[in-house]
């Protein structure tokens, strides 16, 4: 769906009527005739009213609720969308809202309000964590609150060339630290992406021009190996009776930056496997596995680097799919990533495309937030989300807060495995006694030493994705010390020994 961000006073009713044809899709006519009600509302809500762009204010709203329906979220969240901001700058009030468009609606409405109310920057820290203490809490009553601001943030990003350079900055730095990794977070990988590279230029605008100068020339020579292997994969697929489509994945450049500033890379384009990625999407799970043959029977697997199945093992946060690194042609060495298009689906948009419109329809709205998300997400996927609404009311102290949130929830993410196979989801620097405390609160008393993929390890070692790790037990308690609380990154490893600590 082609967002149009400069949208002229008399193109607003075109750019309706194709939203309207697209949101028809899969619909009925209630839903229709209640979002052609909620666009006549929030026009004479906003009468008059111009962005600094110049544009007509309601081309904003209008943009949130595409975004939206791009998703596949609920009528209730789109209708939400269109609306969000009729109260705060329109005039609307929440009764009108629910006299119009219902209580569910209203209730949406009223939370964007609350949360569009939080102003992260330029604020003390005090402030700075109420106020994402505020937005949290308003996450854990309906997901779909932050599902929406996260699009009224996507559409601001896109036309914040129109706001003065200092509250460019402001609001794109912010952007980095709390939408993007919130959007991580909930599984919704390509939203996280956009958010990255939307805000990167203003922030880091040096390191922006360095890097697309940079890797304009390998992304070019890596497409040109990329399109080759895509025609023989193709052929050799037909082979095997697998209807498949493949694509070129570019890496975004914010992610690129990244990864060429590692130790282990230092700008070395060489080293950056993925700069550009085959993806193949398939129709089935099993023809996952027979594509993946199909891709090593032409181009043999990179021994050191292995194959990551995160579809026998998915990522907490949802994400399915299988990546191998093989030798292309002219030993380079290319990332495939191998996934159904229901797997896609979920690694584009995570949480919010489990909102399946029929079953939204039949069973009503839950306020529970994993009852919100539909069948396919699983009790632990969301269940940072619960432990955020946890830590609400076990931690009053703000700076212990804010270490919880960025340094704990909204870290990167790191992926380590149990010698059993389970998977954990620790932050980034995370440490053996992090993943003790993780597996089991009691774990923590009888750690004597750790193993990671089979090597011992010291406890302040700093866990990698995809790592095995092993805590050696002491036969009797062997009590937390001290020093750990200088190395460990989880609010949970820190709260078990500092209340150990104060028993002493």
């Amino acid at each position: 769906m082609i967002l149009k961000l400069r949208i002229a006073e008399n193109d607003l009713e075109n750019t309706f009527q194709k939203f309207r044809g697209e949101f028809s899709d899969s619909r009925n006519e209630a839903d229709i005739k209640l979002l052609e009600k909620a666009w006549q509302f929030t026009k004479l809500a906003h009468t008059g009213q111009k962005r600094l762009s110049g544009e007509p204010y309601v081309s904003h709203p209008l943009n949130v609720a595409i975004i939206l329906t791009s998703w596949k979220l609920d009528t209730p969240s789109i209708i939400a969308g269109l609306l969000h901001d009729t109260v705060e700058d329109g005039g609307a009030t929440e009764k009108d809202i629910a006299d119009k468009f219902g209580e569910q609606v209203a209730k949406l409405v009223d939370g964007v309000t609350k949360v569009s109310n939080v102003r992260l920057r330029g604020s003390r820290e005090v402030e700075f964590v109420e106020n994402l203490r505020k937005m949290f809490l308003a996450m854990a009553k309906d997901l779909r609150v932050v599902l929406i601001k996260l699009a009224d943030r996507l559409h601001n990003m896109q036309t914040l060339s129109a706001l003065p350079p200092d509250k460019q900055v402001k609001i794109a730095r912010e952007t980095l630290e709390v939408f993007a990794p919130l959007a991580e977070r909930l599984g919704m990988g390509g939203v996280k992406s956009q958010l990255d590279d939307l805000a990167f230029p203003y922030v880091f605008p040096k390191e922006y021009k360095l890097t697309k100068e940079q890797a304009a020339s390998h992304y070019k020579k890596a497409e040109e190996h990329i399109e080759k292997m895509k025609r023989s994969l193709l052929t050799d697929l037909a082979k095997e009776g697998v209807k498949s489509k493949i694509v070129g994945r570019k890496k975004h450049l914010y992610s690129l930056w990244k990864k060429l500033e590692r130790p282990d890379i230092r700008w070395n384009f060489e080293r950056v496997h993925d700069i550009v990625a085959l993806r193949i999407i398939v129709e089935k799970i099993p023809q996952c596995y027979t594509a993946l043959g199909v891709v090593h029977s032409l181009y043999k697997p990179v021994p050191t680097l292995g194959i990551s199945d995160f579809i026998a093992q998915p990522k907490p946060n949802g994400y399915c799919s299988i990546h191998t690194k093989v030798f292309a042609p002219k030993g380079r060495i290319v990332e495939v990533q191998i996934r159904t298009y229901k797997m896609h689906e979920q690694a584009e948009y995570g949480v919010a495309a489990h909102w399946a419109y029929s079953q939204a329809k039949s069973s009503g709205v839950k306020n529970s937030i994993l009852e919100n998300v539909g069948t396919r997400v699983g009790q632990d996927t969301l269940l940072w989300v619960k432990q955020l609404a946890q830590w609400q009311k076990e931690i009053s102290d703000s700076k212990e807060f804010l270490r919880a949130v960025k340094f704990d929830a909204l870290s990167s993410r790191n992926f380590v495995f149990s010698p059993k196979g389970d998977v954990f989801d620790l932050p980034q620097n995370a440490t053996p006694v992090d993943y003790a405390y993780a597996v089991h609160t009691s774990l923590g008393g009888y750690i004597k030493a750790a193993k990671v993929d089979g090597k011992v390890v010291p406890l302040n070692y700093k866990l990698k994705s995809g790592q095995v790790v092993e805590i050696l037990k002491s036969k009797n308690p062997h009590p937390p010390r001290r020093d750990w609380l200088e190395f460990v990154v989880t609010n949970i490893s820190r709260r078990e020994i500092e209340k150990y600590l104060r028993k002493l």
